[in-house]
């Protein structure tokens, strides 16, 4: 790109020396041509002040020389042309007025465009030489088509609606060829620009490329009932006949998703056809079809609309399967609330939890984990990723950490192929354009208790950092930098490691950090009415029941304010009933009263089930800067709390949430902003642990506070290093 520059300004340069000679005497001017030169002029002076009032030189550069000779060349060029206007005597009087105004206009044109960033300053001399040539090609009855050819589209712009040359011969195809030119520049444009016009000459050939580089905009396009689209149905290309099949079929969103293998005649659309009322059948086919494109992808070739595919893939996963699934969660008989996934093989599962991870709770995940292994004959985990070709692997690994099932994923091949395994999950982070893959390996990390599989991970990542420097990739430094920070601060409980990354350090959250103005701690609880809210909201209000806390009720929410320590309050919508959303107003209502108060939550607590999350989430003050998800599976909603608040520290279960953990987990923390004191969270943890025994710790242990939240960490660090 810079070098491009380069070229433009010594180009620039060397037509300004050339033309840029000694002015053309000036005859008298009649007067009522007077007022179009001084005009001119104007515009002129003009041009010298468009980046300053006091400038002398327009400053089109950095580069002092070329604007004093870019200045000299709209001076003398500028100046010549009025001259030889006045001096032609085979000119009448309206041929120089169009001229005189065709150089007012051009001059005016560009004022106009460079104000708006629509031409560089340095286009100038481009711009005024090739006036002169276009004035001279009209003159002479010619086409001005070569001059619009041989200069950028910005000068081809200005020239086109110029007043004096708007009726010039070659002004149609001058128009073509400027479509075209801005077809080149903004190829995301094409199908835009040619719905507009259709009928220009280079069609045929822009919807060819249109229809490789992009089928899906392509395919939107070809369904319409529109000029273009006919004029789409008339190109010959085998895949543009091929979309256009589809775009004009009832069924073709269908079909599209298998476009690749169609136009290869791999599949038939009457084939496709039959499987239009089999729901499992066509998600048998989407996932078949999904294998054979992740192995195509492994050996380097990019199928049609993949992505299409997939997406399709994970719509039908959770629309057909997950949903029912996590519809029967209270179902005890794993046979009937599984039954649906009773003809899925194991690659069939595998789909289900990498693509419907956002949707599929915990006890959903775990079912299905089960029963992939039910359905293979070698109950080998490397033998379940040759099948899938290694599709999402790594998003794969990074749920079986979070769901505490690595370790069993891992002993199910041999240590040396788990060590490979482990290698590669943290190889080649650099090289997605994500950072999905290093978030899930942070994540990862964090869940692993197998100290030899930690070591390794570690080794791997400094390995890579090492071979980023040598290499020179600045981005995979950054990542691998930032994992080594992060795995060593976890390791070693290094409060200083992340200070020195310019991210909060997570292992406390001040006491007055979260204090309003008038010194006040404001917490904002969500319950949801369904039968285990209520039980839940009774037994919240049940433990401030005490001479440190008083309770107000209301009608949809109850406050719950302290007496006695650090002022705090707790404001809780009521459970009311979820069918009728009651619940969903009371938040609602409950929010807009805060607003009016003017005060805002710096503590954010969710009580309920995990697909209650989504609609916390949506509801998230920007305030927030601690969040309890206590909910099944709430690890997994870092990234979008996030988004929202971006230092939130955030406290969530791996698997199971539930009722008692999250109350002593509240009262823990409010206890302590009470006294007035700092959330240490690797000592309140170690407190908390004292007080759980049998199945309530082995929960408790399932909660990640916010200092071993390190995918959360992680984007907070090297988001911090993107602003830097």
């Amino acid at each position: 790109m810079m070098k491009k520059i380069y070229l433009v300004i010594l180009c620039a340069i060397t037509v300004i020396s050339v033309y840029a000679q000694s002015g053309i005497d000036m005859p008298k001017v009649p007067l009522n041509r007077q007022l179009f030169h001084d005009n001119i002029d104007n515009a002129q002076k003009n041009i010298i002040h468009l980046n300053s009032p006091s400038d002398t030189v327009f400053t089109a550069t950095n580069d002092l020389d070329i604007n004093l000779q870019l200045t000299q060349f709209l001076h003398v060029r500028i100046d010549n042309m009025q001259a030889s206007i006045e001096n032609d005597s085979l000119m009448d009087d309206s041929q120089k007025f169009r001229w005189l105004r065709g150089i007012n206009d051009l001059l005016n044109d560009f004022i106009d465009d460079y104000r708006f960033k629509k031409i560089k300053g340095i286009l100038l001399g481009d711009l005024i030489t090739a006036f002169e040539e276009a004035m001279h090609k009209e003159m002479q009855h010619q086409p001005i088509t070569p001059v619009i050819e041989n200069n950028e589209l910005e000068i081809g712009k200005i020239l086109l609606a110029n007043f004096a040359l708007k009726n010039n011969s070659g002004i149609s195809d001058s128009k073509d060829l400027l479509l075209l030119k801005t077809c080149e520049r903004y190829p995301e444009n094409i199908m835009p620009i040619l719905s507009q016009h259709p009928s220009v000459p280079f069609a045929d050939s822009l919807l060819t490329v249109m229809a490789y580089r992009n089928p899906e905009e392509f395919y939107n396009y070809a369904s319409a009932y529109d000029a273009l689209s006919k004029k789409i149905k008339t190109v010959k290309d085998p895949l543009v006949q091929t979309i256009v099949t589809m775009a004009t079929s009832s069924n073709g969103r269908f079909f599209f998703p298998f476009l690749d293998d169609i136009y290869h005649k791999k599949l038939s659309l009457d084939s496709l056809q039959s499987l239009a009322d089999n729901e499992f059948a066509y998600y048998k086919l989407l996932v078949k079809t999904q294998i054979s494109y992740a192995m195509r992808a492994q050996q380097g070739d990019t199928p049609f609309v993949m992505h299409v595919l997939t997406e399709k893939l994970r719509s039908k996963a959770i629309e057909i399967f997950i949903n029912e699934i996590n519809a029967l969660h209270d179902e005890k008989d794993d046979a009937v609330r599984f039954k649906k996934t009773d003809s899925l093989s194991a690659t069939e599962l595998y789909y289900l939890c990498v693509l419907g991870e956002e949707e599929i709770y915990t006890s959903s995940y775990l079912g299905v984990y089960k029963r992939i292994w039910q359905r293979m004959t070698v109950e080998r985990s490397d033998t379940l990723l040759n099948l899938v070709h290694y599709d999402y692997y790594k998003k794969f690994i990074r749920m079986a950490a979070a769901y505490n099932v690595l370790d069993d994923f891992l002993k199910r091949m041999d240590q040396e192929g788990s060590q490979t395994l482990m290698k590669n999950f943290v190889n080649d982070l650099e090289k997605n354009n994500s950072l999905e893959d290093a978030v899930d390996v942070a994540d990862s990390y964090a869940s692993i208790t197998d100290d030899a599989v930690k070591k390794l991970l570690l080794n791997q990542v400094q390995h890579n950092l090492e071979q980023n420097i040598k290499s020179g990739n600045v981005r995979g430094q950054k990542i691998y930098f930032l994992l080594n920070k992060i795995f060593s601060s976890a390791d070693n409980g290094q409060t200083a490691t992340l200070s020195s990354l310019g991210i909060p350090a997570m292992y406390n959250m001040p006491v007055a950090a979260l204090k309003n103005a008038a010194g006040r701690i404001i917490i904002e609880q969500f319950f949801y009415g369904d039968k285990d809210g209520i039980n839940i909201f009774n037994s919240f209000l049940r433990s401030y029941t005490n001479a440190n806390w008083k309770i107000v009720r209301k009608n949809e929410w109850v406050e719950v304010h302290s007496v006695r320590g650090t002022p705090v309050s707790i404001y809780s919508n009521r459970p009311l009933d979820t069918e009728k959303e009651l619940d969903a107003e009371a938040q609602h209502d409950l929010a807009n009263y805060l607003d009016s108060l003017g005060i805002s939550p710096t503590v954010i607590l969710h009580r309920g089930h995990s697909y209650y999350v989504k609609s916390t989430i949506q509801q998230l003050p920007t305030t927030a800067k601690v969040v309890l998800l206590g909910s099944c599976g709430g690890y997994h909603s870092l990234d979008q709390v996030l988004n929202i608040c971006p230092a939130a520290q955030i406290i969530a279960s791996k698997q199971v949430g539930t009722g008692v953990v999250n109350i002593t987990l509240i009262e823990a923390i409010t206890e302590t902003l009470r006294q007035g004191k700092d959330l240490i969270w690797p000592t309140l943890w170690q407190n908390l642990q004292t007080r759980f025994n049998g199945q309530t710790k082995e929960k408790f242990e399932d909660y990640v506070p916010p200092h071993k939240n390190l995918g959360a960490i992680f984007i907070m660090a090297y988001n911090k290093s993107m602003e830097k």
